[in-house]
């Protein structure tokens, strides 16, 4: 389970990492990471957040793939620069796809996003 200090809980924390922070596509997953440099906010730990649809399945679909998430990011915590906001959104291909599927999409995405960003794209 991923450590109640790590979980963003506020929305405008969801909607900061969404619409300014940087994505990274992949069939299961879309994951977008802000990094909060300069901002009071910064010094905390990374924030993480969940967004798993209904298209995703039922409610126990829901649940089970936001559990997976879960504890597959808890993993990588420790890659996140401090006070960073990452927030994982489930695609409804989550809701069928295999455990290590999910993990891989996950990692994928998350090696994408903490990269130093080249300068010729944005």
């Amino acid at each position: 389970m991923l450590p109640s200090g790590h979980r963003m809980r506020r929305r405008d924390d969801f909607t900061l990492a969404v619409r300014r922070g940087r994505r990274a596509g992949r069939p299961n997953v879309v994951v977008h990471l802000l990094h909060r440099e300069g901002d009071p906010g910064a010094a905390g730990p990374p924030l993480v957040g969940f967004i798993v649809a209904r298209t995703v399945g039922n409610a126990v679909v829901r649940n089970s793939v936001r559990r997976r998430l879960r504890h597959q990011v808890r993993a990588h915590l420790d890659r996140l620069p401090a006070g960073s906001l990452l927030v994982v959104r489930a695609n409804p291909a989550a809701g069928k796809a295999r455990p290590d599927e999910l993990a891989a999409d996950l990692e994928s995405a998350l090696d994408r996003l903490l990269r130093p960003a080249s300068k010729g794209r944005r």
